[in-house]
């Protein structure tokens, strides 16, 4: 139902993962992957996030040749396991588990990887102080007959006054967006095509380490990392790709999973130029500027979840689901609320801003019990440049232009072209 499940009953809302994997680990048809690919040439994969690396473990397991250039130090794109913060691992890119019917539902059974029920207790900051519940009903963003429209504009015209600005943007930024450019109708339909499940799930240990040991494990041997693509040409039969020390790999077929702000940011050239309906529909999709804070304390004073900060619209015990629990907690910060802290310009800013508003909150109990900080930024990290897809305003069949492929030659896979993943390995055979 809904994708992150970020509405369970009239304004009782859960915490949602940031950056989300692709949504073949998530909701595609499992049946899909008995699928045959008979293919015989040489297939390179530009980006080893969490969709090249299952390209690479489905392409291996069918005897196709391939190689993966990944343009960071590490593998695993936004999933990022943080050590030695706390006394428990932190993943510092995605997090939750959203539903269990899925391909990942299936590879945590097989392996017995502990994973715990994330139902943890709600408090709204609302009209300046901790609520348990709210006046009206928020659950205003389902059903029939929605509009085209941002979630700032319908929920004014459905009556929310500016006390619920904050709540309001904790449900947009839920989905990767500020409330004021994310599709009341685009983002409804994304939701209707989730069907992996409603419950939210956390890892005992992390969504990296069950990627890591059961997918990336597979095919690490075949990455190459420090390599930044800075030229497709496939204007011949061959495809020549060149990295930016001028190094030349010569390929047959492309797979590019990159994140969408790099194709909408033009830092990969392509020879010839991509079609313009393929760039528009790349400028329709939706990214925005995310980060994730985690904040450790000498002692817990503070609740479950903690939802309507003008700063950041959604706190959570980190420690939930852990078999440690060390006093952290997360930050889950998107939009506009991203880029302010952002523009602040250091770690340590931003950290002292979330402090000043937890210690609002909490009467000083922020400042006086803090012990250290971690701030994940994904908005400035140069292969990401953002948090995760979401549907603009009149971006209409974007995502399924984008995911097109171009001459059975480049391939378009990802979690911006979610729909589509599997058909693009499908389509190799073509």
């Amino acid at each position: 139902m809904d994708r992150r499940h970020f509405i369970k009953q009239s304004t009782l809302f859960s915490i949602g993962g940031l950056l989300i994997p692709p949504l073949f680990l998530s909701a595609c048809r499992k049946e899909a992957l008995l699928e045959d690919i008979n293919y015989d040439g040489k297939v390179f994969i530009i980006g080893a996030g969490v969709a090249g690396l299952y390209a690479a473990y489905i392409l291996k397991s069918k005897g196709v040749d391939f190689q993966i250039l990944e343009a960071s130090p590490n593998y695993g794109g936004r999933l990022v396991k943080l050590s030695g913060f706390a006394n428990f691992p932190i993943d510092t890119g995605a997090q939750w588990l959203h539903g269990k019917n899925s391909i990942l539902g299936d590879l945590i059974n097989k392996t017995n990887t502990k994973i715990t029920l994330d139902d943890s207790e709600i408090k709204y900051w609302f009209n300046n102080q901790l609520v348990n519940s709210l006046h009206q009903n928020t659950d205003i963003f389902e059903g029939d007959d929605l509009p085209d429209i941002s979630f700032k504009d319908y929920d004014l015209q459905k009556g929310l006054g500016n006390e619920y600005k904050y709540i309001v943007e904790n449900i947009a930024g839920d989905q990767g967006a500020a409330a004021s450019r994310l599709s009341v109708f685009g983002n409804n339909e994304d939701e209707e095509n989730w069907n992996a499940g409603d419950d939210d799930f956390k890892f005992q240990e992390t969504f990296f380490d069950l990627i890591d040991t059961q997918i990336a494990n597979q095919v690490k041997d075949n990455i190459l990392l420090n390599t930044i693509v800075s030229k497709i040409d496939y204007s011949q039969s061959t495809i020549q790709i060149t990295d930016s020390y001028n190094n030349s790999y010569n390929a047959d077929k492309v797979i590019i999973t990159v994140a969408i702000p790099i194709l909408k940011s033009a830092d990969i050239q392509f020879i010839p130029a991509l079609p313009n309906e393929k760039v528009t529909a790349f400028s329709k999709i939706g990214m925005d500027a995310g980060m994730k804070v985690f904040l450790k304390f000498s002692y817990k004073f503070f609740d479950q979840n903690i939802i309507g900060g003008s700063i950041c619209a959604a706190y959570a015990d980190d420690s939930i689901g852990k078999a440690q629990n060390d006093n952290v907690l997360l930050a889950f910060i998107m939009g506009e609320q991203a880029e302010y802290l952002t523009s602040l310009g250091s770690d340590t800013a931003i950290t002292t801003a979330l402090l000043q508003e937890f210690d609002t909150m909490y009467n000083g109990q922020a400042t006086s019990s803090f012990v250290a900080s971690h701030v994940q930024n994904w908005t400035t990290n140069p292969f990401v440049k953002g948090a995760y897809s979401y549907s603009t305003i009149g971006m209409g069949d974007a995502r399924k232009i984008a995911a097109q492929p171009i001459n059975n030659k480049l391939y378009f896979a990802g979690e911006a072209m979610n729909t589509k993943f599997l058909l693009v390995l499908n389509r190799l055979n073509n």
